[in-house]
């Protein structure tokens, strides 16, 4: 499995690239595998500011629905309107094409509670 050191991630298995201001958001390598073939992804937060912890969308897999967390707290600018028509992306580049959205983010403490690459394979191994 794939986790690349530049991103952060945290304990529900959601990784972020920060870049100034903002950040980009997706699910990591573990997630999509353990979820199996995403068939749907579903984001409706778009323009909304939301916490920490809140649920930004779902992602349905043929197995199971799973909630999409905040990692941090932002306004959601963007949703990666590729997954409309190719939800498959995310199995097959999660850390690429497959990001899913970008947020403006409005408490930049919040980064610190991150889990580092390190971190976050013990996490999942735990």
């Amino acid at each position: 499995m794939n986790f690349p050191e530049n991103l952060k991630y945290t304990k529900d298995h959601e990784w972020i690239a920060i870049d100034g201001d903002t950040a980009t958001i997706g699910i990591s390598d573990f997630a999509q595998r353990e979820l199996g073939d995403i068939v749907y992804v579903e984001v409706d937060t778009e323009g909304e500011e939301l916490d920490k912890d809140e649920v930004f969308g779902t992602v349905e897999a043929v197995k199971t629905v799973s909630d999409l967390f905040m990692p941090i707290a932002g306004e959601v600018l963007e949703f990666n309107e590729a997954l409309e028509d190719e939800p498959e992306l995310i199995n097959k580049d999660p850390y690429g094409d497959g990001w899913i959205i970008k947020i403006k983010i409005t408490n930049p403490d919040e980064v610190n509670d991150l889990l580092d690459a390190e971190a976050y394979k013990k996490n999942i191994k735990a």
